[in-house]
């Protein structure tokens, strides 16, 4: 009988050995200790949340923000389809995958310490079950005071606020001699679109606006005005498109659109288009307003009104 209790107490102590020597199923599992454990108090459009003071897996669910965190050199593990299609965020996103809101389990498989997405996002509720989750109203913000607060967020206001100061000297200044090379009562239009729907632009929807209206104090055509600048775009057919020109043309081009309209004798004749101050640009490139997009954007308006 002590024969046999022995061996079932060395039967125990094996199963207990080789048990606590199994892997965990959870290959995103870390050790505590490697964990991110200290945080801030964020102030949210919703209330306070617990966020972490230096996030290391971020997951950002809203195409406009995502530039914000990898300007911040936020280390981004997933993010939305827009983002990754972005050829002005090449080399930020090695690491990421690509997710949507729809993907819970795949959000919850990457093992993120902070989400970052929009109000408008359905799933919030699921998402804050999975780490501190924080979403922006697209617009309550204006486009600089947007980067600020991401800056909050992620515990590197100072950062960012140093980047808006220079970016600001630098896009005052640029616009100064574009005013006086050009003069100051020249008009720019920011136009998007193909055969099938174009749009013009005001003053706060992306494709380098804020930078020629807000930044520069460039002009903008007085029907562009008033169709434009309260909503932030206009649709109108290519048709038409001559009334809202101005006498320069800032065109966000889709190279994979319709762009037929560009060969019609209507759109040749537009005066800006005729006397060479049309600027064609990869739409990927201007459709958000964050730090990497602006500063690309910016030098394309050094080089195109300034040949610098």
């Amino acid at each position: 009988m002590k024969k046999i209790l022995i061996a079932m107490l060395i039967m125990i102590i094996l199963i207990s050995v080789g048990c606590s020597n199994e892997p965990s199923n959870d290959l995103n599992e870390e050790p505590q200790k490697d964990k991110n454990t200290e945080t801030i108090t964020y102030k949210t459009e919703n209330g306070d949340i617990e966020v972490p003071k230096n996030p290391q897996r971020i997951v950002v669910l809203y195409g406009t923000l995502s530039g914000h965190v990898m300007a911040l050199d936020g280390n981004i593990v997933g993010v939305e389809k827009w983002s990754m299609d972005n050829p002005n965020y090449e080399g930020y996103l090695d690491n990421a995958v690509e997710v949507s809101d729809e993907n819970i389990e795949k959000i919850m498989d990457l093992d993120p310490d902070l989400i970052i997405t929009g109000s408008t996002n359905k799933n919030l509720d699921k998402l804050q079950k999975i780490a501190p989750t924080v979403s922006f109203t697209y617009g309550k913000l204006g486009y600089l005071e947007q980067y600020l607060e991401v800056g909050k967020l992620m515990n590197k206001e100072d950062e960012a606020k140093k980047w808006i100061d220079d970016f600001r000297a630098k896009a005052k200044k640029a616009g100064e001699d574009i005013k006086a090379k050009i003069g100051e009562d020249s008009t720019v239009s920011v136009i998007e679109g193909d055969n099938k729907q174009m749009y013009v632009f005001g003053d706060n929807w992306g494709r380098g606006t804020e930078i020629l209206y807000k930044e520069m104090g460039l002009k903008m055509p007085e029907k562009v005005k008033e169709d434009a600048l309260k909503e932030g775009y206009f649709a109108l057919s290519s048709e038409v498109l001559p009334e809202y020109s101005g006498d320069y043309i800032v065109f966000s081009k889709n190279t994979e659109g319709d762009n037929s309209f560009q060969e019609t004798e209507t759109y040749k004749n537009i005066p800006a288009v005729k006397n060479d101050r049309l600027l064609e640009v990869d739409a990927n490139r201007f459709y958000f307003n964050d730090p990497i997009s602006l500063d690309y954007q910016l030098d394309k308006f050094i080089e195109f009104f300034l040949g610098e």
